[in-house]
């Protein structure tokens, strides 16, 4: 059980060789599925500014990327094995200028009032401390008209809340009505929930 812990913990700030594993596994799979779902909700103009919280692996930061082909995309991660791995994945951004990554934390971003277009959290929102401040910073940092986009592996509906919570310390799965009434207390309006019924999944999109 311990080792089971140690290793998915790693969803929350990955960290040595099972963090490098973690990173690489976000970047495939039933992630990447989940991920392009997500995206299929969201419109971006191709000169958007776009946010990535939480980026992991990078692979969301070249989705967007291609998304918005002249524009900007920053992530931030508190890991700094996320860090390198997203720095690596998007080194051909990153050198053209249409992207930085950096390390820094979803409760106090580094950024200037109003300095995005669309905001962006995938699996992540679970491991936010006093999630409501998070998503007020958020709310700060995007223009006016600006989304911000959440996108959750399990919508807190399956009845795995505890196995996983108990197993990850610091882990809290939202259900969409949790969500709402969070980002509701944090400002944002216009609030559309989409959810995949088969696969448990959840994307949420907010209006500043």
């Amino acid at each position: 059980m311990r080792l089971l812990s140690k290793i998915f913990s790693n969803t929350r700030k990955p960290e040595g060789f099972f963090g490098r594993m973690m990173v690489n596994g976000m970047n495939s799979g039933s992630h990447a599925r989940m991920a392009e779902w997500g995206l299929s909700f969201v419109n971006i103009n191709e000169s958007a500014n776009v946010l990535d919280i939480g980026c992991g692996g990078g692979a969301n930061i070249a989705r967007l990327l291609a998304r918005c082909p002249k524009g900007m995309v920053k992530g931030i991660d508190h890991s700094p094995v996320s860090v390198r791995k997203s720095t690596r994945v998007n080194a051909r951004a990153i050198s053209d200028g249409r992207c930085i990554v950096m390390e820094g934390s979803a409760s106090a971003l580094p950024f200037a009032d109003s300095e995005f277009n669309l905001v962006t959290a995938f699996e992540t929102v679970y491991f936010w401390p006093k999630i409501e401040d998070c998503f007020r910073g958020i709310h700060r940092v995007l223009k006016d008209g600006g989304h911000f986009v959440i996108v959750n592996e399990d919508d807190g509906l399956t009845g795995n809340n505890d196995k996983w919570e108990k197993l990850i310390e610091g882990m809290h799965t939202y259900t969409p009505d949790e969500l709402r009434a969070h980002i509701t207390a944090a400002g944002f309006s216009d609030i559309t929930v989409n959810c995949d019924e088969q696969h448990h999944w959840l994307c949420v999109i907010a209006t500043k």
